[in-house]
């Protein structure tokens, strides 16, 4: 009988940007389903640390944030003796592949993305190339490592729609140089709402504190949060078209304790609001308890945080400076 080769596990690229404090709508959204990945994939995550300073950082605080956002992901269950999982701005890769992406990217392409122009009503005095022109550098920095699987939410799939445009003009322009990536939307991963806004999505944006909850916020300030809650006037715990505040109560609550809707709805009925918002907020105090005791404990070894980092980016800038050098050659520079 012949030896079979194991089939190639398919590679996932994932990136998030230190950029402030980590929501429990990024945890829920993304980042609890990123240690699930790394059982049936073969997972390369980064913290997209370039990405931040299209919008202006002060740099100790940008430092902090760095430090903070690899020691949580760290603690979400990132396994980086399983997955490679570095500081983007440690790869000179991602940066020269971005500008060679640049010259293949159509200004009406990147005119066209919703970020860039949600960004620029936000940060009007300061609307910036790179502000514009980031989604080559996150083309770069999925096609660099031939991934091809992206984890985004429904509302991101149009980066991985352009990096699929840029990839394939590449490849008619030369000869097959990049894997065409594709979206994988997660099942499992939650659109969470804002506690007190339930039609926008929770945001460390928003300018009431207790619309959005942190992955490290102390447990009194969870319960504060959930207690005050947005729901409606008809006090019946049940998911329905209008009532935009309990949906999102139960979706949170569903995804913290694995229920479905059913039992949800059965074990509240007869039930107030009031019981509703406290148990979900005990269960995400009980869900994020074990994430916030690891925290305390990778966040005060900075040494360990940098070896795993330097491993990381040492990993990936094999693969990296492979494609980069492919893509070099074709274009036609002097190697």
């Amino acid at each position: 009988m012949e030896n079979q080769t194991p089939e190639r596990k398919k590679r996932i690229f994932s990136a998030i940007q230190p950029s402030g404090s980590v929501t429990l709508g990024n945890y829920l959204g993304a980042l609890k389903n990123w240690a699930a990945l790394q059982d049936s994939y073969d997972c390369i995550f980064a913290l997209a640390d370039l990405h931040t300073i299209t919008v202006r950082q002060e740099p100790a605080k940008l430092r902090h944030n760095t430090l903070e956002a690899y020691a949580l992901l760290l603690s979400c269950g990132i396994d980086p003796k399983r997955s490679p999982f570095f500081l983007q701005s440690h790869v000179p890769a991602h940066s020269q592949l971005a500008w060679i992406l640049d010259c293949y990217t159509q200004f009406g392409e990147l005119q066209r993305m919703t970020q860039f122009k949600d960004k620029s009503q936000k940060h009007a005095d300061n609307i910036n190339a790179g502000l514009f022109t980031y989604p080559s550098l996150m083309a770069a920095d999925i096609l660099l490592y031939q991934a091809d699987l992206v984890p985004v939410g429904e509302d991101q799939t149009q980066h991985v729609e352009l990096t699929r445009n840029i990839a394939e003009r590449f490849n008619n322009a030369y000869s097959p140089t990049f894997t065409m990536p594709d979206a994988l939307v997660l099942k499992g991963g939650r659109r969470v709402m804002s506690l007190q806004d339930p039609t926008r999505k929770m945001s460390k944006s928003d300018e009431n504190v207790n619309g959005c909850v942190y992955v490290l916020d102390k447990p009194e300030d969870i319960m504060r949060k959930f207690k005050r809650a947005i729901t409606d006037s008809e006090a019946k715990v049940h998911y329905a078209e209008g009532k935009a505040g309990i949906n999102n109560l139960m979706d949170i609550y569903a995804c913290v304790t694995g229920k479905s809707y059913e039992e949800i709805e059965h074990d509240f009925d007869g039930k107030g609001y009031g019981d509703f918002k406290q148990a979900v907020g005990e269960a995400v105090v009980e869900h994020l308890r074990p994430i916030q005791e690891r925290f305390a404990q990778y966040s005060s070894d900075k040494a360990y945080l940098q070896q795993c980092w330097d491993a990381g980016a040492e990993q990936v800038s094999r693969i990296a400076n492979r494609t980069l050098q492919k893509v070099m050659k074709k274009v036609g520079f002097v190697l």
